[in-house]
Parts: structure tokens; sequence; C-alpha cells
């Protein structure tokens, strides 16, 4: 007789299949609690600033790393970043967390894709195995290394008592090309930007951006000896416009302070030129634009590298050929190397450059500064070295994947975020777009609104659940933009003529002015290379890029837009003060806490402690201050005021001030008004800081803006809030030129200028030019299929 075998019971192991969040507080989400599923796909969806990056990396994310942190020594947690605990009443089932953040790459000019993905260690060693001639070890073939040789005395001990000197002759062959020093170009500096040669030090004669007589340089330069700074520069010796030019960093005391002189030359080199020109500040970016010219270093070709490492060539192709070439075609190249002696690095290396196909970029090359890099391509270049990754069982964090992708290649990520799920890992998304929402297995809907308004969960649930909810998100999921009826006529067009940068083969095109202009194509076709190196930003252009805005977290809304300029003086004149009381950064902060509203207690190895100021109460400002008043508040009040709020404080009564006013009604303009003047940069989402952004360019004159993605970070209901901002530009007589893949913007254009028909050397031509319904009717394009499947035709 057969017994039946009872059935299994689950593991208890196995019952762990939730990360379950109880009580979050991290910036404005509101006792947060929600279960999420493991080893499935979730998106978290909601309005810009509604608080899914605060839920997704400001808590889960970011404890989940301070308890891996907290798994090593004492010791070695000393030498790591010391991470906060997020304000959250229990986290429970995390696991590894591996983010994938928008962060631009290292603006570092010695950075490129080769040297940030390891692919170019990599062809180091395949050259240095088997390059021919064959020159020395990897280093032979970096540009970032320099030769060195160095002679002298050596002593050797031979026992007790018996020591030998010998000499002897280290060397090291290095790749780095010693005329531009590995920079690919050399620079030529303009003297008379750096200095009036008819004044004196002490008269001011110095021009460069912080080279003040009343800070520590002033007290170098006097102190220093080498020259008199009451003569004029024009009238000085040749030694001593040497020592003011050129002289070496040397150690020198003044009034018994051990300080260092360095001439302005090495000073600028070290201070400016060393660092990328795009990472500068915009004043210093313009001092070093009109100083210095660069030129491609004549012995290198811009290739960065010595002579020794370009002569080493493997089947014809030297290291740097190597690197110039398309990835894609870099891979076939690889791809038709065989060697026995290294089949694994060139397995690896095969898989690495597959990778960058896969995930769309194969039209990069190596030699890429990664500085140049957009946020979708450098948060895919970090994707690569995940992919056929081994792990499973770890939770894979994406903030907004498909940033920069035509709808063409959103489909190819999609795939790859649905691989990373399938073998067991649980994947959180932040994301916008519907093509990307469509996948998830799990939809997480913050809101209802942003900043104060939002910050709790609207619903959470399945897909289809989402569309019936009412939320927001739910409502816009299916929105279709529809073509307009008719478009503006053109007042006049801007002609670009043999247009050749990067990958642009000869482009001609007129782009018509007066009207709203989208320049589309796949990733890589070339958009930024026309519209940047063919308009670029200067007399009476406005250029608003992807780059990051800067700040701490003593910065706010009305530090950065030059808001609380206006405000302060109107404190001041109200009250007959200085202005400086009214800033938390100068004269008015609370000495306690320096302004900071808080007091941060380092705990050394354990995460430090931030506890509001008792003395301020976390308002910044001492006492005395905050007596004073205007239109009936202090300045703290004011300060904890929303745009909206402000507007009408600022608009009318006695309280009216006009050039505050001007900023205010920039920043509701952008759908900025629920934000807090004070709230700090750090807890702005990636959509706020970029619409922050706009706001303060809008005060630029200029008749053309140009806008490089303006719809990043911007949730579906927030991007008709952005159409109407950029109509109300072109009414307004400005003609605007948007770089943009969103179908809802482009069906609102009134001309579509579109590249491609691929990316890289496949890309590079105009396909289309003409208006969105032209495109649509004629679906001669990658971009004109998809927007006729958008629109419903």
């Amino acid at each position: 007789m057969s017994t039946a075998t009872p059935p299994s019971t689950p593991h208890v192991a196995d019952s762990h299949d939730l990360i379950r969040v109880q009580g979050a507080r991290v910036n404005n989400l509101r006792d947060v609690s929600v279960e999420i599923p493991k080893r499935r796909l979730t998106v978290f969806t909601g309005v810009s600033g509604s608080g899914k990056s605060s839920l997704v990396f400001g808590t889960i994310a970011a404890e989940s790393q301070r308890m891996i942190n907290e798994t090593y020594s004492a010791f070695l947690q000393g030498f790591m970043p010391t991470l906060a605990r997020p304000e959250v009443d229990l986290l429970d089932g995390l696991t590894t967390a591996i983010i994938v953040d928008q962060e631009r790459m290292g603006a570092n000019s010695r950075s490129t894709v080769g040297t940030a993905t390891d692919a170019n260690a990599m062809l180091r060693i395949l050259f240095s195995r088997l390059g021919q001639p064959h020159i020395g070890s990897p280093n032979a073939y970096s540009f970032n290394v320099p030769s060195v040789k160095a002679t002298g005395a050596i002593t050797v001990d031979r026992g007790v008592g018996k020591t030998k000197t010998e000499k002897a002759t280290f060397t090291r062959l290095g790749g780095m090309c010693p005329r531009c020093e590995g920079m690919g170009s050399i620079n030529d500096i303009d003297l008379s930007a750096l200095y009036d040669d008819s004044l004196s030090l002490n008269e001011g004669a110095i021009t460069i951006p912080g080279y003040s007589m009343e800070g520590w340089y002033g007290r170098i330069f006097r102190g220093c000896g080498y020259f008199d700074p009451d003569k004029p520069i024009g009238k000085y010796t040749k030694r001593e416009q040497h020592d003011l030019l050129h002289r070496e960093p040397t150690k020198i005391k003044i009034d018994g302070i051990n300080l260092t002189y360095t001439g302005l030359i090495p000073s600028i080199q070290k201070s400016f030129l060393a660092k990328d020109i795009d990472a500068l500040q915009p004043h210093i970016r313009a001092f070093v634009e009109r100083a210095v010219t660069f030129t491609t270093c004549p012995d290198c070709d811009g290739t960065r590298l010595s002579q020794e490492a370009r002569s080493s060539k493997i089947q014809g192709k030297n290291i740097a050929d190597a690197c110039a070439m398309q990835i894609s075609d870099l891979a076939a190249w690889v791809r038709g190397i065989r060697d026995s002696s290294v089949t694994p690095l060139l397995a690896g290396l095969q898989h690495l450059l597959d990778s960058f196909e896969k995930i769309g970029l194969g039209y990069l090359s190596l030699d890429r500064p990664s500085g140049t890099l957009s946020g979708g391509e450098a948060q895919r270049t970090k994707m690569i070295r995940h992919l056929g990754s081994s792990l499973t069982d770890v939770t894979y964090v994406f903030d907004e994947p498909t940033i920069g992708l035509h709808p063409h290649d959103i489909q190819r990520m999609n795939e790859l975020l649905l691989q990373l799920r399938d073998k067991g890992n649980t994947v959180l998304v932040v994301e916008h777009k519907p093509e990307a929402i469509a996948i998830a297995d799990h939809v997480v809907d913050l809101g209802p609104g942003a900043g104060t308004d939002g910050g709790t969960i609207c619903y959470a649930g399945t897909l289809e659940g989402l569309r019936a909810s009412g939320t927001i998100t739910g409502r816009h999921l299916d929105d279709r933009a529809a073509l307009k009826e008719t478009v503006r006529t053109p007042t006049g067009r801007l002609e670009i003529r043999g247009a050749t940068a990067n990958n642009l083969q000869a482009v001609d095109v007129d782009v018509p002015l007066g009207v709203l202009v989208v320049v589309t194509g796949v990733a890589g076709s070339g958009k930024s290379s026309l519209v940047h190196s063919s308009i670029p930003a200067g007399a009476g252009v406005v250029s608003i890029d992807q780059g990051a805005i800067r700040g701490s977290r003593r910065s706010n809304p009305a530090t950065y837009t030059g808001l609380l300029d206006p405000i302060r003086k109107a404190f001041a004149k109200a009250n007959g003060v200085k202005p400086a009381l009214f800033s938390a950064n100068s004269e008015g902060a609370c000495p306690s806490c320096n302004g900071a509203g808080v007091i941060y207690t380092d705990l050394g190895m354990m995460a430090g402690v931030a506890a509001p100021c008792e003395d301020c109460e976390g308002k910044r400002f001492q006492a005395s201050v905050l007596e004073y008043r205007f239109g009936g508040r202090d300045i703290s009040e004011v300060l904890a005021m929303s745009v909206t709020e402000a507007e009408k404080f600022f608009g009318a009564g006695e309280a009216r001030t006009p050039a505050a006013h001007a900023i205010l009604d920039r920043l509701a303009d952008v759908g900025l008004g629920y934000l807090s003047l004070g709230q700090p940069l750090t807890t702005l989402s990636g959509g706020e800081r970029q619409r922050l952004k706009l706001a303060t360019h809008m005060a630029e004159k200029g008749g053309v803006y140009v806008l490089d993605e303006p719809t990043t970070g911007l949730h579906l209901a927030d991007v008709e809030q952005l159409l109407g901002l950029l109509d109300r530009l072109v009414d307004a007589g400005k003609s605007v030129i948007v770089i943009e893949h969103h179908q809802a913007v482009m069906a609102h254009a009134d001309w579509i200028i579109d590249l491609g028909p691929g990316a890289g050397h496949d890309g590079g031509r105009v396909v289309f030019e003409g208006t969105p319904a032209d495109l649509v009717a004629a679906r001669s394009t990658l971009t004109g299929e998809h927007l006729a499947t958008y629109v419903g035709s």
C-alpha cells in the first residue's frame, strides 16, 4: 500500500519576501508605511517633489548601505563615509542595495569612458602582452603615468656592520605624452587677461577671479620680497616678471606664518586648468575662456600618449587608434584577435564592450571625456558593470534609467531591467515614463502633490489598479498629446552650414526662429553636438544644459536664485541696519550653530547626530536679528514661506518689493510654487533642481533659448505646465530650441528636426525637418513611427 507524500510546508527562510517600511519621515515623507515585494520590479511614481527619491534613495537604499558599512570593523569604518541613520521607525527585509543614480560622472579632465569602466585597463594589459614592438608593462600605455628616470646612491646592508654604497638607476616607462602631460591639448595664456601692466599690484593690477589684494594673496604678494608691490608691472625687470609669472611653489615666512608663494601661471594651471572647464563656476569659466587658448598637442596629436606607446601595435592599430574607435567597431576588432595566452582577458574585454552595445552606448568611444556624458549616458555607463553579474538576491535601485533615451531605446532598457529581476533580484525604479511604468510588477504612487503637499502613499498595487485609482499618475498614465491644429510662422532662420562636431556629417540645416523647435533623434544621433556646437551660448543665446546645480545644505532657493539680495536690502532699509544681518551665512547667523539651524555632533565611526539648535530653535538667526520686521514678518518667517505665499507678500502692501516679486514670479512659472524659500538645496529632487535652474536662466536677456531635455525628472502632469511655459516664451517673441525625446513635447512643436538614422557613425545626418503632422504622415523615421503611435494616427 503506497502512502502519499504529505505536502511540504514552506521553509521559514522563504517567508521573508517583503521589504517593510514603517514611519519614514525623511525630507517631506509623512510617516510613510509601505510593503514592497522582493524579487519583483517595483516602480515608484508621483509628481516631481512628491517624495519618491526620499523613500527609495534616502530611506531604503541609505539604510541598506549604512548597515553593510556597520559589518566592517571600527578601524575600517573610520576610512569610510559616515552615513546618518534615516528617520524611520522600522525597516525590515532589506538586502544589499546597488545604487545606479543620475549623478554626472566626475568632470576630471583625465577621466574618460575607458578609464571609468576598466576598459582602458584591459586594453593596456592586452597591448603589453601582444603589442609589437614590445615596450613594457601596462603603465607604458597609460596617459596618466609619466616616464620617470632617477639616478643616485643606494646603501646595501650586508649583515652586521657591513654596508656598501652602490650607484643605481631607476627607470619607469609611462605612456604620458611629455609635451601636454597626458591632457591631449596644450594651452597658451594671454598675459593681458591676467593683469593690467600699467598698474601696480597694490592698485589692483591682477584681474584673475579671487586674486584680491585684500586677502591672503595680498599678504603673500606684499611679503614675498620678489618685487615691489607699488611698482607698475610694466616696469618689472625680467627677473621680477619671471617671479610673478613662473616661479614654482616656494616656501616663505611672513609675520611668523609659513606660506607658499607660487607664480601666477603655475597657480592658474593647478587651480583652474587641471579641472574640466565645464565643471568650473560660471565666472571662472568665463575668465578661462577669455585668458586661455587650447590647441591640440602637436606631439601626440591629441591622443595624450607618448611616441613609444603609439609605436606599439596589434593588427596594425595602436592603443590610441583602439580608444578612438566607436565601441561597436572596437568590439568587432577585439573579436578578430586570436591568442591562447590572453584568452581570459579577451573574453572579459569582449563582454565589457558587448555590454556597451546592449545598453545602447555602442556609439561612444573609449577616449570620450567622462565629463561630457549626459546624465542618462552616465547612468547607463554605471549600469555596465552590473550586467552579467552573478549576484542574486540584491536590490538594484535606479533613478529614471530612461532619461536621455528615445522611445525606440526604452524597450531595450526595459529588457535589461527585467533581466536583472528574472535573476532573482529586487529592482526598484523611480520613473515617470508610461513605457517604463508599463513593465512594473508593483507600483507605488506618492503624492498627492509636491513638497509639503506630498509625502504620502496614494496607491500601492498593480498597474491596472493604478489606472483605476484616480490619483494624478493614474489619471495621466494614458494621456496622449494631440498634434497642434496650426503651427506658428517663423520670423527668421538660423543657418547652420557644414556642422562636423563629433559625429555630425557636414550637416546643413535651417533652424526657424520665433517658434518652438524640437531637435530629436535616437541617443547618440548628434542632437547635442548640432545644437551646442552650432548655437553656442553667448550674445542673445540663453543655454540651459543638463549640468547639475551646485549647492551645500546652506544653500536654498532664495540664495541660489539671488532672491535673498532684494529681501535683505528691503529688511535693511526698513530697519536702518546693514543687509548682512539678514543672512544666515554672514553677520546675522546664530553663533551657536553658525547659521546652520542644527548642531552636528560627530560620533567618529558611528553615524553623526543632527539636533535642532536650542538657541535659535532652528531659525538660523540671532535673536536680536529676529526683532527686526518688514511687513509684519521677521526674516526667518519670510524664509519659511512658500513661493506662492511670498509672491503675494512681496507683490502688494507695505512689503511690496518688485525685484523680489519678479524672481518669485519665475519660480511660480516653472511650477515651484510649493517650495519654501529656505529649504536646503540638498533636499530638492532632480526635477525640482532642473526647474530651479530654468527659473534662474529665464532672468537672462536673450532672444534664443536653448534647452537640453527640460522634461528630465518631470511627471506627466508637470510636462503640461512646462509646455505652457515654453508657449509663453515663444509668444513673448523668443525663439525656443529644445533637445527632447518626450513625445508630448514633439507633438507640441511648431517644427521638428530629426537626426539619425542611427547612433554614432550611423547617425549625424538630418533625416527629417518639418512640422509634427508631416513627420507623423511620412512615418519615414523611427521618431515618426513612435510619434504616430503616440498620437494615435
